[in-house]
């Protein structure tokens, strides 16, 4: 993700809008901060990368670091309603961090109506998963308005780290060749052993290592374009909405069509984006859904643990929802068990090592096949406070990295708060795309 941001449509930042119903003081602000810098020493690290790129770039501290060149408070433009607001985030969030510093920046916006403040976080996907995002807000967060100051422990997992000398990493480098090499050789001499110790073996491994070699295909190695005839523009433009659903119409559809709530968002989606084709004279009916799959396991406390799947689904006849529904539901169960998944992370570490060049082309080529993305998270099922300001709701705006728009699903309450960051070359009508949500999403959860 550090790599191929060469090319400017493949930045992976994402951004989170919180809505506060106060604006909290300078010196509650800070305050907060410092609680979260010390408990994350992550946010006052920067990559630093090793000569001629012989090792995988690294966090290390930011010896200049400045928390405030990483804060800014402005105040929306009039007529300071939420699409005002909303403008304002797009606007932001298409200017690039910088990448000489520590990967994140927040911006406090206020007024709005009735005294509220806004907060936009804006955080580079290197950094951590919506997931770990999620751990790491609570070092922001409070469970009431005026908490005790006790001071909290450091994050798990995350510690302070010098840069490397060029020559302790071409040293490293060297090492970490030799032990892979090994590894390797280890691991090839064993394999032999077996197939020798247990020849029956060997048409079930050929059929195992055919099933690795199609779930290739389908998830890392897809040929052909984006299957859209009408969302297939793309730009670097960033158009943010939002919309809320409340959480037990979901929870009930789910219940009775047999699925998740993911199966429900997900649908909701398909049935959205199928009215969208047909108002435009479109015949598609299936696009390419990009959706994370956490693989974290409890006490997981990596900042990135996540594999990122490709699904095709359909998306008409998009109001015979039971239908479509199913559709769905066993597809998105099919990608689950994709064996490809598994060896994503081995995957990863052979790519990491090509030319940047090479890594851009195909990751390029890779996110071109997608028509959208969507993410589902968990939020807090209780109130939270940001330095003395209650959270009114919060809105992820995922990374679209190429595709047309990206959709993000966050519990908090008892609300399903939505947020979508869309290419507003590719969606060419927002306002009639976002009826088309709000209708889906209440045709979907009327089967309840």
């Amino acid at each position: 993700m550090w790599a191929v941001e060469k090319d400017p449509a493949l930045r992976s930042d994402f951004c989170n809008l919180t809505f506060l119903d106060r604006r909290p003081t300078d010196a509650r602000i800070r305050a907060t901060l410092d609680r979260a810098l010390a408990t994350i020493p992550r946010l006052s690290q920067r990559v630093v990368g090793a000569p001629l790129r012989i090792v995988p770039p690294e966090f290390a501290d930011d010896p200049t670091f400045d928390v405030d060149a990483h804060v800014r408070v402005v105040a929306v433009p009039p007529p300071g309603d939420d699409r005002a607001l909303l403008d304002l985030c797009g606007s932001l969030a298409e200017q690039p961090l910088d990448r000489a510093r520590p990967l994140w920046e927040f911006t406090l916006i206020d007024g709005l109506p009735d005294g509220r403040a806004a907060l936009l976080q804006k955080v580079h996907h290197t950094v951590t998963d919506g997931v770990g995002g999620l751990k790491l807000s609570m070092a922001l967060v409070d469970l009431e308005r005026n908490p005790d100051s006790t001071p909290r422990s450091p994050a798990p997992g995350v510690t302070s780290r010098a840069p490397a000398s060029p020559l302790a990493a071409t040293r490293d480098a060297a090492v970490d060749a030799a032990q892979r090499g090994v590894d390797t050789v280890r691991r090839a001499v064993a394999t032999a052993g077996h197939v020798v110790a247990h020849p029956t073996e060997v048409p079930g491994r050929a059929t195992d290592a055919a099933r690795l070699l199609g779930s290739l295909q389908r998830q890392a190695l897809v040929t052909g374009a984006a299957k859209s005839d009408v969302i297939n523009a793309r730009s670097t433009r960033r158009h943010f909405e939002m919309l809320d659903m409340p959480f037990d119409p979901m929870r009930a559809a789910a219940t009775k069509l047999g699925g998740s709530v993911n199966d429900v968002f997900v649908t909701s989606l398909a049935a959205a984006l199928g009215r969208y084709h047909e108002r435009f004279g479109s015949g598609i009916d299936e696009l390419r859904l990009a959706m994370p799959i956490s693989t974290r396991r409890r006490g997981d406390e990596s900042h990135n643990r996540f594999v990122p799947a490709r699904v095709l689904i359909p998306i008409q006849p998009a109001r015979d929802i039971e239908s479509l529904f199913a559709g769905i539901h066993d597809r998105l169960q099919s990608a689950k068990g994709e064996t490809s998944l598994g060896a994503a992370e081995g995957l990863a570490g052979v790519i990491a090592g090509l030319p940047t060049s090479m890594l851009v082309t195909m990751t390029r080529s890779q996110t071109r096949t997608v028509d959208f993305a969507a993410s589902n998270l968990r939020g807090s099922p209780v109130p939270l406070y940001v330095a003395g300001a209650r959270i009114l709701g919060s809105y992820g705006m995922g990374p679209r990295t190429g595709c047309a728009l990206t959709v993000t699903m966050l519990s908090y309450c008892d609300d399903m708060q939505i947020g979508l960051n869309i290419d507003p070359l590719a969606v060419a009508d927002v306002p009639a795309f976002m009826r088309d949500m709000r209708d889906a999403f209440a045709d979907v959860c009327r089967v309840a």
